[in-house]
């Protein structure tokens, strides 16, 4: 019997996967544009006739009569398009499509504002779901903090609750804000720009399961992390790879270990994070700048970037991070982190502490 190609099966594999890729494509952006379209005209009837809230409950209720079985309308969803309508209809002009104009987004599709659209704006803005689109949508405050969230679902294809996680954690704000002394230890301006894009000022690491954030001690911070491995990698970023923590180094016959050791894909480097559960102290980065020096000699591999270091401790002043900074001759970053079940300060003595609740009961 005669065998068939593996290139033919190869080929018919991409185009089908190309086609299905496409379709899918066209089917997202039409129900985008549909939903700024329904969207837009409840906005504009709603301001019209001052509609009140239950409204879209009947115009609901007379879109199944009219086309029973409609799914994805219910009262809660035309909100979410009204919201998403009104929030791009400031930046965007959407018309409605026609069957010829499937593969044209810019005859649907143009800034409100001349030239202010980047150039893949498009592509990206219709490659997102709607469910990510109205989470950015009713969260962001303008069109940049928008745009860096449609980016970062479009390019490393962000779930929905990853995306919650990040606009949570304020991650447009924190880009680049890392206190740092990469701008006088790495030379190459390409690598020293990735850097600073890879690392926050503050991370939320809101799986830590504690009942008082006072009380946590580094080692128990630590467990926790490595326990949540996955979560705490969502939280510093898609590029790292964990290698393992308790990092073992013999210097001179004798042992030190790193708290926690990650690969960065992009950098090309190793990270080392080291824990305080506390304020930072200069004398922190002293150890830090010996632990990188070790990890380059021993650890790095020949083709890799120079390690980087970060401290993540509970708090911390910038000036003396500043001051600390100065004369060390490795790439590194202090960090804050926080937990959810933190209270805020003000809260903090309005409800009596855990051994007068238990006087109490």
């Amino acid at each position: 019997m005669m065998s068939v190609d593996k290139h033919i099966i190869t080929e018919l594999k991409n185009a089908i996967l190309k086609s299905r890729y496409q379709a899918a494509r066209l089917v997202n952006r039409e129900l985008v544009l549909l939903y700024f379209d329904i969207g837009k005209k409840i906005s504009i009837n709603a301001n019209k006739e001052a509609w009140g809230s239950k409204i879209l409950d009947q115009i609901s209720d007379a879109l199944q009569n009219e086309l029973p079985g409609l799914r994805g309308f219910s009262a809660s969803n035309l909100k979410k398009m009204r919201v998403f309508a009104e929030f791009w209809g400031a930046y965007l002009k959407i018309s409605s499509a026609t069957p010829n104009q499937l593969e044209n987004s810019q005859e649907v599709i143009s800034s409100a504002v001349p030239n202010q659209l980047p150039e893949n704006f498009l592509d990206i803005f219709f490659s997102v779901g709607f469910t990510h689109h109205y989470s950015i949508a009713s969260k962001c405050a303008d069109f940049k903090e928008a745009y860096f969230y449609l980016s970062k679902v479009a390019a490393e294809f962000w779930d929905y609750r990853r995306l919650e996680k990040q606009i949570a954690a304020r991650l447009y704000f924190l880009q680049g804000t890392l206190p740092n002394n990469f701008k006088h230890v790495i030379p190459q301006s390409d690598m020293r720009s990735k850097a600073l894009q890879s690392f926050k000022d503050e991370y939320l690491l809101d799986f830590v399961n504690i009942e008082d954030p006072d009380f946590l001690d580094e080692r128990l911070l630590e467990n926790e992390i490595v326990r949540n491995i996955k979560k705490f990698i969502l939280s510093i970023g898609g590029d790292f790879a964990f290698i393992g923590n308790q990092y073992r180094l013999i210097v001179e016959e004798q042992e030190y270990f790193i708290d926690l050791l990650f690969f960065n894909r992009k950098l090309q480097c190793l990270v080392a994070f080291e824990l305080k559960t506390g304020k930072f102290k200069p004398e922190y980065l002293g150890k830090m700048n010996f632990y990188l020096s070790a990890l380059d000699d021993i650890t790095r591999q020949p083709h890799e970037n120079p390690s980087i270091g970060i401290i993540l401790c509970k708090e911390k002043k910038n000036k003396i991070v500043e001051y600390s900074f100065r004369d060390f001759n490795k790439a590194m970053g202090v960090a804050t982190y926080k937990t959810s079940k933190e209270i805020p300060s003000q809260f903090k003595n309005a409800l009596p502490d855990a051994e007068t609740l238990k006087k109490l009961l």
